[in-house]
């Protein structure tokens, strides 16, 4: 669920006007609503927090925290006023102290024990600011100070106020006041000189020079993108340089290597994405990234750890290790110099491996905790990360599973326990878990110790208790105005001292609203809106301001009862005093407010095939569609003709063609057929024959050899309205199905009547019940856009009756295919046409010469 929080300046400098006369805290609030929109378009969206802070002081500044909704995001956004000092280093104190809120109270940091990087709350701090001198009570400042006095307890145990998985970025607004006459500069937003881009860089985002409203549009889509799941690591070499690759892809010791001379990708500071479970939609992950000390009991505190961990990287190339059933961790690493490098070296078969300074108990370096590899089509560089000091364990597993057959002998324990000693603590009981996952025996004992002193695990507790306190006292006072100025009080003598109840007039309308007297329509100008009739009060008609049940009159009882029950038992699905009319009169400025039906939906179901093409999400309008995929109409197909589509010898396949070669399944007569590469089995409705390009599942031409097998299964009829299908044994058109010997097809209607004597024999009142529906039906399939037919035609064989019924169906369809203008479907229709008047024909010919020979 990732975290959006918007830091806005609100400092009076923001009111300094563009040359559109709009000022910059209006393009602000703009901007934020424009962002919205666009992050909007992304299904997994549904579960983003969006978070308001500005530049007041704390704890007024925050406008919308953790427990406000969308509708309070939005309301607060559109009531900021520019006003006071650009106080730029408090307000970004406030806003990582308010997503660090909860932290230690969830444990996500896990101090002490490793860092998880499936443990996060991705956050992106998106901070509009006009870039001008910081301003506070002290003077003017030349740098960005952020306080170090923090109210949240437990800061102390990371040196800077965010954490890994929180970065930073900053549009800062640069707009003329006058319209420029140069021509604008296409390309890439340049980065801002201002104080706050130093910030922003080191927790891994970037600041953005705003000049034009293009670049805020550029900077805004741009920053959509960077909403992603992730923890930012600092990668360092260590050691040499490794030996460059000749063009042969082989090592050239024989170029020099600048191993002293400083390069970009020896320091690189990016994200890792940490991409969520497909099924549950929660980051899983196995082992952690190593702390950069051992952790020991007689230690009286952690000391504090640096929010984004530096991971040493060795240049030494390497075998990537695995065994089968060991877990390991996967993360991509975000484009930098480092993956540029580690890609132009194109050796997808080698690794290089990962340390933590400090992590081991016996080794300054520490052990390796996984490796560096690019994947193997050379499109990105993977962190692997592993059981710490993977090199031993791996082979001592392997030859447990392979040599030792799970049973161990004592010199396997000793190195197994040698291995032990040299593993951080916090690494035990994942290693017990995934030695429980491979199915060995347990190796690890049950009482695990954490490594920490009793003191830092009390102490622990106890900043999580005074979180706790300190997070209710913060969000109590979300959204609260700041205390106004006191100024000199005056006295007003207007009221003569006396008293409200006092006042002539307000008992005069209090009466009126009781009651007691009619409302006097005083002072209203009739005149003014003329046609208009004014509805006076019924006098009889007094309002239901009971207090006494014995003031109920006795008729109005039972009436009141039941208003009395169903507020009790709130049994009314509306709100008291609200009918049903009321429910879809929404004001205008809730007309927007789409994040909170997006939570109220159920999470969306898996696609059935991936590859299809995702549809856009398309507030407004549910039917639009990506004209990329989109079909045309097939009137103007028609005209070009279906030549055009014919596959030239030597062209490559096209990625419609490999989709018309995708698995198909067919539902027909209760049963299902597959259907490969335009084939199907010879009981189904398509031929086994039909040529791949002429398939029509995928909305394409009919194949001829199909319309010639309808036609034949027409000329099957039987005089109750059974058909059998040419090469099969089977019966449909509402009779059970069957199998039949070859001599019994013959005569199928006499093989049916002597074999089944119990089948089901259609009246001819459910024989017109079926048609109509299958007239229905007809209707809606040729209405249908697109070149399925196969349903068509599957519903023309279950007609019930003669041949002479089917004719009429047959040329009931073309009318309606000719209303629509299914050109294509009319011709396959006419020669199904065509050949049942011929076979009727040839069958009045053949019943003439039977009466004659008689």
């Amino acid at each position: 669920m990732p975290i959006l929080l918007f830091l806005i300046d609100t400092s009076a400098s923001m009111n300094q006007r563009t040359d559109l006369g709009t000022s910059y805290l209006d393009i602000a609030k703009g901007a934020v609503e424009l962002f919205l929109k666009l992050r909007a378009r992304d299904p997994a969206s549904r579960g983003d927090r969006y978070m308001l802070v500005t530049y007041d002081e704390p704890p007024y500044c925050i406008k919308a925290g953790w427990k406000e909704n969308h509708a309070t995001f939005m309301s607060e956004l559109k009531n900021l006023q520019a006003s006071g000092l650009t106080t730029l280093g408090q307000a970004l104190r406030s806003s990582f102290d308010l997503l660090n809120l909860n932290r230690l109270i969830s444990g996500i940091d896990n101090y002490g024990q490793g860092r998880n990087p499936f443990f996060l709350e991705p956050s992106i701090l998106i901070t509009i600011t006009d870039g001008n001198k910081l301003t506070s009570t002290a003077g003017v400042q030349e740098e960005l100070h952020l306080p170090l006095n923090s109210p949240l307890p437990g800061s102390e145990l990371t040196k800077e106020p965010f954490r890994w998985d929180q970065r930073l970025f900053a549009l800062v607004l640069r707009l003329p006041g006058v319209a420029s006459t140069e021509p604008e500069q296409l390309g890439s937003v340049p980065t801002d000189e201002s104080a706050i881009t130093q910030m922003c860089e080191v927790t891994g985002g970037r600041s953005y020079c705003v000049r034009t409203q293009r670049m805020l549009n550029q900077c805004l889509e741009s920053l959509v993108q960077k909403v992603q799941s992730g923890v930012v690591i600092n990668f360092e070499k260590t050691g040499p340089d490794p030996l460059p690759i000749g063009e042969d892809g082989l090592m050239d010791s024989s170029r020099p290597s600048n191993s002293f001379a400083a390069q970009p990708w020896h320091s690189c500071h990016k994200l890792i994405y940490v991409r969520p479970n497909s099924k549950t939609g929660v980051p899983v992950g196995h082992w952690p990234i190593p702390e950069s000390f051992w952790p020991d009991q007689n230690l009286p505190s952690l000391p504090p750890r640096t929010s984004h961990p530096v991971v040493r990287f060795s240049c030494v190339d390497c075998e990537p290790m695995v065994i089968d059933k060991l877990p390991f961790d996967k993360y991509e690493l975000e484009p930098s110099p480092l993956t540029q490098y580690v890609l132009e070296r194109k050796s997808p078969h080698t690794c290089w491996q990962v340390f933590v300074t400090s992590s081991g108990k016996y080794n300054e370096l520490g052990y390796p905790f996984g490796y560096l590899k690019a994947s193997t089509t050379l499109t990105c560089v993977n962190l692997f990360v592993m059981p710490y000091n993977y090199p031993v364990l791996l082979p001592l597993l392997d030859d447990l599973f392979k040599v030792h057959k799970l049973k161990p002998n004592l010199k396997w324990r000793q190195a197994f326990d040698s291995y032990l000693k040299t593993l951080p603590p916090y690494y035990l009981l994942p290693l017990k878990k995934a030695l429980r996952m491979m199915g060995a025996p347990n190796l690890i004992s049950d009482n695990l110790d954490c490594g920490l002193s009793y003191s830092v695990i009390s102490y622990l507790k106890k900043l999580s208790q005074q979180t706790k306190l300190e997070s209710e006292r913060i969000l109590a006072s979300v959204g609260k105005k700041p205390p106004q100025e006191i100024g000199i009080k005056v006295k007003n003598h207007s009221g003569g001292g006396m008293s409200l109840t006092h006042n002539k007039n307000f008992r005069k309308l209090l009466k009126e609203i009781t009651g007691e007297t009619a409302l006097r329509l005083t002072e209203l100008n009739t005149k003014e809106f003329a046609g208009f009739q004014i509805g006076l009060l019924n006098k009889d008609l007094k309002p239901q301001t009971y207090r006494n049940a014995y003031d109920i009159p006795r008729r109005d009882l039972l009436d009141q009862l039941t208003r009395m029950r169903s507020n009790l038992l709130k049994t009314h699905k509306f709100i008291v005093g609200q009918d049903e009319d009321s429910l879809h009169s929404v004001p205008v400025a809730q007309m927007g407010n789409y994040q909170e039906y997006l939570k109220t939906l159920a999470s969306p179901l898996r696609e059935i095939d991936p590859d299809q093409p995702k549809r856009l999400h398309t507030f407004g309008n549910p039917f639009k569609q990506d004209k990329k995929g989109m079909m045309i109409d097939e009137a103007d197909e028609f005209v070009a003709g279906p030549q055009n589509k014919v596959k030239r010898p030597g062209e490559p396949n096209s990625p419609m063609s490999s989709k018309r070669r995708r698995n198909a399944t067919v539902i027909h007569d209760g049963h299902e057929e597959k259907m490969e590469n335009g084939q199907i089995t010879p009981d189904g409705f398509l031929s086994k024959s039909a040529p791949s390009e002429l398939i029509n599942m995928t909305g394409d031409l009919m194949p001829p050899n199909q319309v010639d097998s309808l036609s034949d299964d027409f000329t099957s009829l039987s005089k109750d309205g059974l058909i059998q299908k040419p090469g099969s044994n089977a019966f449909v058109g509402g009779a059970k199905n069957c199998n039949l010997s070859v001599d019994d097809q013959k005569d199928p209607v006499a093989s049916t009547l002597g074999t089944m004597p119990n089948t089901l024999q259609i009246t001819p009142a459910m024989a017109q019940g079926i048609n109509a529906d299958i007239k229905h039906q007809l209707m809606k399939e040729v209405r249908k856009f697109g070149r399925k037919y196969e349903r068509i035609f599957i519903l023309l064989e279950e007609v019930q009756g003669p041949l002479e019924m089917k004719k009429q169906f047959v040329e009931f369809t073309i009318k309606e295919a000719a209303r629509f203008k299914r050109r294509v479907l009319i011709q396959y229709l006419e020669k199904v046409l065509e050949k049942i008047d011929s076979h009727h024909l040839l069958n009045n010919i053949n019943h003439i010469n039977s009466r004659s020979s008689c």
